[in-house]
């Protein structure tokens, strides 16, 4: 079964740093596209960063170039956030996401090609 596990988050001062983590499971060997998505109630589902687990291609979002990185981990399907700098306007439910089209090889990554999502995890940033 597919199933999508993220882990760390939290309350941070602004900032400081924090570090996500997601285990994507039930993909077998293929090259998936695995990317961070955040919201905010009332607010549309944004992308933050998103990267390939073959070539490592990554791409980010304009408000948090430079501050985050995402990088695949030791197993398969294993993605990381590392979060610097952060801001109050980093505050938001964050989501692990999966494209099955590997679309952000080619720079594309808008969320509608995700078709699988973790739950979410919060991140908190006060001032």
């Amino acid at each position: 079964a597919v199933q999508l596990v993220e882990s760390g988050g939290g309350s941070m001062q602004a900032g400081g740093s924090l570090r996500l983590s997601c285990a994507a499971s039930g993909f077998g060997s293929s090259t998936l596209c695995m990317g961070w998505f955040r919201q905010v109630p009332g607010r549309e589902r944004e992308g933050v960063a998103t990267i390939d687990t073959d070539g490592g291609i990554v791409h980010y979002g304009d408000s948090v170039k430079d501050r985050f990185t995402i990088s695949k981990g030791d197993k398969m399907h294993v993605v990381n956030l590392e979060m610097k700098d952060l801001k109050p306007d980093d505050t938001a439910m964050y989501y692990c996401a999966v494209d099955l089209g590997a679309y952000c090889r080619s720079g594309y990554w808008p969320t509608t090609v995700y078709g699988y999502w973790g739950q979410g995890t919060q991140v908190n940033v006060t001032s």
